[in-house]
Protein backbone atom coordinates (compact mmCIF):
# COMPACT_ATOMS: atom_id res chain seq x y z
CA UNK A 1 0.00 0.00 0.00
CA UNK A 2 1.22 3.61 -1.11
CA UNK A 3 -0.19 6.50 0.67
CA UNK A 4 -0.61 9.92 -0.03
CA UNK A 5 1.57 10.91 3.00
CA UNK A 6 4.79 9.62 0.94
CA UNK A 7 5.14 12.79 -1.42
CA UNK A 8 4.72 14.58 1.59
CA UNK A 9 7.65 12.64 3.13
CA UNK A 10 10.76 15.38 3.99
CA UNK A 11 13.10 12.42 2.87
CA UNK A 12 11.09 12.06 -0.59
CA UNK A 13 10.97 15.35 -0.78
CA UNK A 14 13.97 16.99 -0.35
CA UNK A 15 16.32 14.07 -0.77
CA UNK A 16 14.79 11.68 -3.80
CA UNK A 17 15.72 12.60 -7.13
CA UNK A 18 12.42 11.92 -9.82
CA UNK A 19 14.86 8.60 -10.70
CA UNK A 20 15.17 7.87 -6.76
CA UNK A 21 11.28 8.50 -6.62
CA UNK A 22 10.58 6.18 -9.62
CA UNK A 23 12.65 3.39 -8.09
CA UNK A 24 11.14 3.83 -4.55
CA UNK A 25 7.68 2.73 -5.97
CA UNK A 26 8.62 0.08 -7.57
CA UNK A 27 10.15 -1.42 -4.59
CA UNK A 28 6.94 -0.61 -2.75
CA UNK A 29 4.51 -2.00 -5.24
CA UNK A 30 6.33 -4.95 -7.52
CA UNK A 31 4.84 -8.34 -7.84
CA UNK A 32 7.79 -9.68 -5.62
CA UNK A 33 6.40 -8.03 -2.43
CA UNK A 34 4.87 -9.84 0.59
CA UNK A 35 3.40 -8.95 3.56
CA UNK A 36 6.04 -8.88 5.37
CA UNK A 37 8.27 -6.09 3.71
CA UNK A 38 11.02 -8.98 2.75
CA UNK A 39 10.78 -10.46 -0.54
CA UNK A 40 13.28 -12.37 -3.04
CA UNK A 41 14.36 -10.58 -6.06
CA UNK A 42 17.21 -10.01 -8.64
CA UNK A 43 18.83 -6.88 -9.78
CA UNK A 44 18.63 -8.39 -13.28
CA UNK A 45 14.55 -9.07 -12.78
CA UNK A 46 14.25 -5.41 -11.63
CA UNK A 47 16.64 -3.93 -14.66
CA UNK A 48 13.93 -6.09 -16.92
CA UNK A 49 10.84 -4.84 -15.29
CA UNK A 50 12.30 -0.53 -14.85
CA UNK A 51 13.84 -0.79 -18.36
CA UNK A 52 17.33 0.21 -17.16
CA UNK A 53 20.82 -1.58 -17.38
CA UNK A 54 21.81 -3.80 -14.73
CA UNK A 55 24.49 -1.28 -13.67
CA UNK A 56 22.22 1.82 -13.08
CA UNK A 57 19.88 -0.68 -11.05
CA UNK A 58 23.06 -1.49 -8.72
CA UNK A 59 23.86 1.82 -8.61
CA UNK A 60 20.64 2.71 -7.56
CA UNK A 61 20.50 0.22 -4.76
CA UNK A 62 23.89 1.21 -3.43
CA UNK A 63 21.97 4.55 -2.97
CA UNK A 64 19.02 3.63 -1.16
CA UNK A 65 21.41 1.33 1.45
CA UNK A 66 24.05 3.67 1.88
CA UNK A 67 22.25 7.31 1.42
CA UNK A 68 18.82 6.89 1.96
CA UNK A 69 18.86 4.13 4.33
CA UNK A 70 15.88 2.64 3.52
CA UNK A 71 16.89 -0.80 2.17
CA UNK A 72 19.23 -4.14 2.80
CA UNK A 73 19.62 -6.48 0.42
CA UNK A 74 21.65 -9.58 0.57
CA UNK A 75 23.12 -10.59 -2.56
CA UNK A 76 23.75 -14.23 -1.38
CA UNK A 77 19.82 -14.96 -0.39
CA UNK A 78 18.42 -12.48 -2.98
CA UNK A 79 16.28 -10.89 -0.66
CA UNK A 80 15.21 -7.37 -0.05
CA UNK A 81 13.90 -5.69 2.94
CA UNK A 82 11.98 -2.62 3.42
CA UNK A 83 12.69 -0.52 6.48
CA UNK A 84 9.88 1.08 6.89
CA UNK A 85 7.10 -1.40 5.60
CA UNK A 86 6.39 -1.93 9.18
CA UNK A 87 4.95 1.15 9.75
CA UNK A 88 3.46 2.01 6.84
CA UNK A 89 1.74 -1.67 6.20
CA UNK A 90 0.99 -3.85 9.21
CA UNK A 91 -1.49 -1.72 11.03
CA UNK A 92 -4.24 -4.68 11.72
CA UNK A 93 -3.33 -8.32 13.37
CA UNK A 94 -6.20 -10.90 13.24
CA UNK A 95 -5.35 -14.51 12.71
CA UNK A 96 -5.69 -14.43 8.73
CA UNK A 97 -3.32 -12.10 8.69
CA UNK A 98 -1.02 -13.81 11.30
CA UNK A 99 -0.71 -16.92 9.74
CA UNK A 100 0.09 -15.68 6.12
CA UNK A 101 2.80 -13.22 8.23
CA UNK A 102 3.96 -16.25 9.82
CA UNK A 103 4.10 -18.41 6.68
CA UNK A 104 6.02 -15.92 4.61
CA UNK A 105 8.37 -14.59 7.82
CA UNK A 106 9.18 -18.96 7.60
CA UNK A 107 10.46 -18.42 3.77
CA UNK A 108 13.46 -16.19 5.01
CA UNK A 109 16.63 -17.39 5.47
CA UNK A 110 18.72 -13.88 6.41
CA UNK A 111 17.16 -13.23 9.59
CA UNK A 112 18.80 -10.13 10.05
CA UNK A 113 16.18 -9.25 7.66
CA UNK A 114 13.84 -9.52 9.71
CA UNK A 115 15.16 -7.51 12.42
CA UNK A 116 15.37 -4.71 10.02
CA UNK A 117 12.09 -4.43 9.35
CA UNK A 118 10.87 -5.28 12.90
CA UNK A 119 11.89 -2.56 14.36
CA UNK A 120 9.55 0.18 12.69
CA UNK A 121 6.27 -2.16 13.78
CA UNK A 122 4.51 -0.21 16.16
CA UNK A 123 1.58 -3.50 16.88
CA UNK A 124 2.62 -5.00 19.44
CA UNK A 125 0.94 -8.47 17.94
CA UNK A 126 2.53 -8.00 14.85
CA UNK A 127 6.16 -7.55 16.78
CA UNK A 128 5.92 -10.58 18.56
CA UNK A 129 5.41 -12.50 16.24
CA UNK A 130 8.27 -11.10 14.18
CA UNK A 131 10.70 -11.40 17.54
CA UNK A 132 10.12 -15.03 17.52
CA UNK A 133 11.74 -15.35 14.02
CA UNK A 134 14.93 -13.07 16.00
CA UNK A 135 17.47 -14.73 17.68
CA UNK A 136 18.48 -12.66 21.55
CA UNK A 137 21.32 -11.18 19.70
CA UNK A 138 19.58 -9.78 16.79
CA UNK A 139 16.69 -8.99 19.52
CA UNK A 140 19.07 -6.97 21.29
CA UNK A 141 22.19 -6.39 19.10
CA UNK A 142 25.51 -4.76 20.87
CA UNK A 143 26.85 -3.13 18.21
CA UNK A 144 30.22 -1.21 18.56
CA UNK A 145 31.83 0.66 16.18
CA UNK A 146 35.51 -0.27 15.53
CA UNK A 147 36.56 3.54 15.26
CA UNK A 148 35.53 4.47 18.73
CA UNK A 149 35.90 1.35 20.84
CA UNK A 150 38.10 0.32 23.87
CA UNK A 151 38.36 -2.02 26.22
CA UNK A 152 40.29 0.50 28.25
CA UNK A 153 37.22 3.00 28.15
CA UNK A 154 34.56 0.54 29.76
CA UNK A 155 33.90 1.58 32.93
CA UNK A 156 32.13 0.18 36.29
CA UNK A 157 29.08 2.15 35.65
CA UNK A 158 28.63 1.01 32.45
CA UNK A 159 28.99 -2.81 33.36
CA UNK A 160 26.47 -2.64 36.29
CA UNK A 161 24.15 -0.87 34.67
CA UNK A 162 23.76 -3.93 32.31
CA UNK A 163 23.50 -6.06 35.15
CA UNK A 164 20.73 -4.08 36.59
CA UNK A 165 18.71 -3.71 33.09
CA UNK A 166 19.19 -7.60 32.77
CA UNK A 167 17.64 -7.71 36.43
CA UNK A 168 14.84 -5.31 35.82
CA UNK A 169 13.86 -7.70 32.29
CA UNK A 170 13.94 -10.87 34.63
CA UNK A 171 11.16 -9.15 37.29
CA UNK A 172 9.04 -8.25 34.17
CA UNK A 173 9.50 -11.95 32.49
CA UNK A 174 8.47 -12.98 36.10
CA UNK A 175 5.37 -11.33 36.00
CA UNK A 176 4.03 -11.88 32.61
CA UNK A 177 4.74 -15.92 33.29
CA UNK A 178 3.04 -15.52 36.76
CA UNK A 179 -0.68 -16.09 35.82
CA UNK A 180 0.44 -19.03 33.41
CA UNK A 181 2.64 -20.49 36.37
CA UNK A 182 -0.31 -20.08 39.02
CA UNK A 183 -2.29 -21.61 36.73
CA UNK A 184 -0.42 -24.55 35.75
CA UNK A 185 -0.47 -27.37 38.41
CA UNK A 186 3.11 -28.12 38.12
CA UNK A 187 5.26 -25.15 38.00
CA UNK A 188 8.23 -26.79 37.84
CA UNK A 189 7.22 -27.69 34.65
CA UNK A 190 6.79 -24.12 33.06
CA UNK A 191 9.95 -23.35 34.55
CA UNK A 192 11.82 -26.00 33.22
CA UNK A 193 10.93 -25.34 29.85
CA UNK A 194 11.38 -21.25 30.33
CA UNK A 195 15.32 -21.99 31.55
CA UNK A 196 15.52 -24.00 28.82
CA UNK A 197 14.40 -21.67 25.99
CA UNK A 198 16.98 -18.92 27.98
CA UNK A 199 19.56 -21.09 28.49
CA UNK A 200 19.86 -22.31 24.50
CA UNK A 201 19.70 -18.65 22.64
CA UNK A 202 15.80 -19.22 21.68
CA UNK A 203 15.61 -15.29 22.59
CA UNK A 204 15.21 -14.69 26.46
CA UNK A 205 12.91 -11.26 25.67
CA UNK A 206 10.35 -13.03 23.68
CA UNK A 207 7.90 -13.25 25.81
CA UNK A 208 5.21 -13.97 23.63
CA UNK A 209 6.86 -17.04 21.95
CA UNK A 210 7.26 -18.59 25.34
CA UNK A 211 3.93 -18.02 26.56
CA UNK A 212 2.57 -19.83 22.65
CA UNK A 213 5.33 -22.66 23.61
CA UNK A 214 3.66 -23.19 27.41
CA UNK A 215 -0.23 -23.66 25.83
CA UNK A 216 1.31 -26.74 25.03
CA UNK A 217 1.06 -28.04 28.26
CA UNK A 218 -2.58 -27.67 28.36
CA UNK A 219 -3.57 -27.69 24.98
CA UNK A 220 -2.12 -30.85 23.57
CA UNK A 221 -2.79 -34.91 23.68
CA UNK A 222 0.47 -35.57 24.59
CA UNK A 223 0.60 -37.96 27.56
CA UNK A 224 3.70 -36.36 29.48
CA UNK A 225 3.62 -32.77 27.74
CA UNK A 226 6.90 -31.02 29.27
CA UNK A 227 9.07 -33.86 27.79
CA UNK A 228 7.46 -33.46 24.63
CA UNK A 229 8.13 -30.05 24.41
CA UNK A 230 11.79 -30.40 25.56
CA UNK A 231 12.00 -33.04 23.05
CA UNK A 232 11.19 -30.60 20.15
CA UNK A 233 13.86 -28.03 21.44
CA UNK A 234 16.56 -30.26 22.01
CA UNK A 235 15.96 -31.47 18.10
CA UNK A 236 15.40 -27.29 17.35
CA UNK A 237 18.83 -27.14 18.70
CA UNK A 238 20.20 -30.03 17.02
CA UNK A 239 19.41 -28.33 13.68
CA UNK A 240 20.44 -24.92 14.57
CA UNK A 241 16.75 -23.88 13.86
CA UNK A 242 16.05 -21.99 17.32
CA UNK A 243 12.28 -20.58 16.46
CA UNK A 244 9.01 -21.30 17.85
CA UNK A 245 7.33 -21.95 14.59
CA UNK A 246 10.21 -24.95 13.97
CA UNK A 247 9.49 -26.91 17.32
CA UNK A 248 5.57 -26.00 17.12
CA UNK A 249 6.09 -28.02 13.73
CA UNK A 250 7.49 -30.94 14.90
CA UNK A 251 5.05 -31.07 18.04
CA UNK A 252 2.18 -31.21 15.69
CA UNK A 253 3.37 -33.22 12.79
CA UNK A 254 3.80 -35.76 16.50
CA UNK A 255 0.12 -35.28 17.23
CA UNK A 256 -0.95 -36.17 13.14
CA UNK A 257 1.59 -38.92 13.84
CA UNK A 258 -0.20 -40.05 17.24
CA UNK A 259 3.04 -40.32 18.69
CA UNK A 260 1.91 -39.34 22.49
CA UNK A 261 5.29 -39.99 24.32
CA UNK A 262 9.08 -39.99 24.16
CA UNK A 263 9.27 -43.65 23.83
CA UNK A 264 6.79 -43.48 20.92
CA UNK A 265 9.15 -40.89 19.16
CA UNK A 266 11.85 -42.84 19.58
CA UNK A 267 10.39 -45.94 18.21
CA UNK A 268 9.01 -44.83 15.67
CA UNK A 269 12.41 -42.67 14.33
CA UNK A 270 14.03 -46.13 14.91
CA UNK A 271 11.61 -48.11 12.64
CA UNK A 272 12.44 -45.29 9.93
CA UNK A 273 16.31 -45.99 9.95
CA UNK A 274 16.29 -49.77 8.13
CA UNK A 275 13.76 -48.47 5.45
CA UNK A 276 16.16 -45.60 4.49
CA UNK A 277 19.06 -48.45 4.61
CA UNK A 278 17.41 -50.59 2.14
CA UNK A 279 16.36 -47.98 -0.14
CA UNK A 280 20.13 -46.93 -0.45
CA UNK A 281 20.82 -50.52 -0.86
CA UNK A 282 18.67 -51.38 -3.83
CA UNK A 283 19.74 -47.79 -5.26
CA UNK A 284 23.31 -49.01 -5.02
CA UNK A 285 22.83 -52.28 -7.43
CA UNK A 286 21.85 -51.12 -10.90
CA UNK A 287 19.01 -52.75 -12.77
CA UNK A 288 20.03 -55.25 -15.61
CA UNK A 289 22.17 -58.22 -16.26
CA UNK A 290 25.93 -58.17 -15.44
CA UNK A 291 28.24 -58.28 -19.04
CA UNK A 292 30.45 -61.67 -19.02
CA UNK A 293 34.36 -60.98 -18.71
CA UNK A 294 35.82 -61.48 -22.04
CA UNK A 295 32.46 -60.56 -24.10
CA UNK A 296 33.39 -58.77 -27.52
CA UNK A 297 30.77 -56.29 -29.48
CA UNK A 298 31.15 -56.65 -32.74
CA UNK A 299 29.15 -53.56 -34.67
CA UNK A 300 29.17 -55.18 -37.84
CA UNK A 301 27.28 -58.58 -36.87
CA UNK A 302 23.92 -59.16 -38.88
CA UNK A 303 24.79 -56.23 -41.67
CA UNK A 304 24.85 -58.18 -45.50
CA UNK A 305 27.83 -57.33 -47.48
Amino acid sequence: MVRTEFWKSPIVLEEMTPEDKYFYLYLLTNPQTTQIGIYRITKKQMAFDLGYSIESVHSLMERFEMHHRLIRYNPETRELAIKNWGKENLHKGGKPVMDCISSELNEVEDLTLVQYVLESIHKEEIRSLYESFCSEDEINPSIIDDAESDDTFLCRDTIRGQKENEKEKQKQQQKAFQPTIEKHPDTDDVKEIIEFWDANGFGFSNVNAKQQLLAWLDDSSFFRPKEMILKAMNIACANNKRRLNYIMGILKNWENESLLTVEEVDSYEEKQKPVVKNRQSNESNPAGRAIPRGFELDLTAGEKG
